[in-house]
């Protein structure tokens, strides 16, 4: 399942998934980061109708962050409707009537052990709800990837990554704390992770839908010298095929304080760290989390533009 907040470079991952073989995508739960809750709902519905898979069930899920309301004042890389401000119809149907959280634990209760791979490509929000209320599902879970974090620059402040930001609570619960199986796909790396005008071209050329999501690209704020950065296409794509990034074990601390620091993903690659012991001489034995340190970028990009433009043919 997805748990997004669409988002551009959500709307590319959700192509992704739905023409990957190696993704069933059972489900997509959206939350409150890039725009509203109400904003992202719709979005999800929206592109997944575009992508021709109305089949695909939506639920709504956290509206806001757990403690505290992330404000802040920069100018929305998204556009004010997530889309880049490109205008797509609005589904023929709605989302599911539970909450995300019950949805996706309705889900886990009927799955096998280490059988469903949950890809959070927004805050965090949903995924911490669902380890608190419902701790013993998450043996059904046999891999969690993340896009947040930054173990260097912040893309929000000076230190902190977006989704983390939004929501540091949260993201603490989930990354230091819930023992899941977790990789972890930073800025360090989607900051690389990017397509370019040739790439735009080609989705063009490819039909109306694609020039839809070119336009959605080419509205999107978030760009480097090497084009627009994919943040959260990557982490499906590390889901899809691992060995696209390179990983190391580390422990992840996520700074909740009030201040600067707010947000920002303290990452420990030292096993003989400040977390060595609980504090008492006991060592901690808590699950390392697999945080990305690099990425194969050409195979990156031939695996988005070999795929993407199949979910937009019509």
């Amino acid at each position: 399942m997805i748990d997004t907040d669409p988002g551009i470079d959500d709307a590319l991952t959700l192509a992704l998934a739905v023409v990957s073989p190696e993704v069933d995508l059972q489900l997509v739960t959206t939350v409150a980061g890039n725009s509203p809750l109400e904003v992202t709902t719709r979005n999800a519905l929206a592109l997944l109708d575009l992508f021709g898979r109305p089949d695909i069930p939506v639920a709504a899920g956290a509206n806001r962050a757990l403690v505290r309301i992330a404000v802040h004042n920069l100018p929305l890389p998204h556009g004010l409707n997530g889309l880049g401000g490109v205008e797509i119809p609005d589904a023929c149907r709605t989302a599911q009537p539970e909450h995300a959280v019950e949805r996706l634990a309705a889900l886990l209760r009927d799955a096998e052990p280490r059988s469903v791979t949950i890809a959070a490509i927004g805050p965090l929000t949903n995924v911490a709800l669902l380890v608190a209320l419902y701790p013993e599902l998450t043996d059904r879970i046999d891999r969690l990837v993340v896009m947040g974090g930054s173990h260097g620059p912040g893309n929000i402040t000076p230190v902190a990554e977006f989704n983390t930001w939004t929501d540091p609570e949260a993201a603490q619960r989930v990354l230091a704390d819930s023992g899941l199986d977790i990789t972890l796909v930073g800025l360090e790396v989607t900051r690389r992770a990017t397509i370019d005008e040739a790439d735009l071209a080609t989705l063009r050329r490819t039909s109306a839908r694609g020039a839809q999501l070119a336009d959605m690209v080419n509205g999107y704020s978030d760009h480097g010298p090497d084009g627009w950065r994919m943040h959260d296409v990557l982490a499906l794509a590390a889901v899809i095929d691992p060995t696209l990034i390179q990983t190391l074990d580390a422990r992840i601390e996520v700074d909740t304080r009030l201040g600067p620091g707010r947000g920002q993903t303290l990452t420990f690659f030292d096993a003989l760290g400040p977390y060595a012991t609980d504090g008492g001489g006991v060592a901690d034995d808590r699950p390392r989390v697999q945080v990305a340190v690099d990425l194969d970028v050409p195979r990156f990009r031939k695996l988005v533009m070999d795929r993407v433009p199949q979910a937009i043919l019509a």
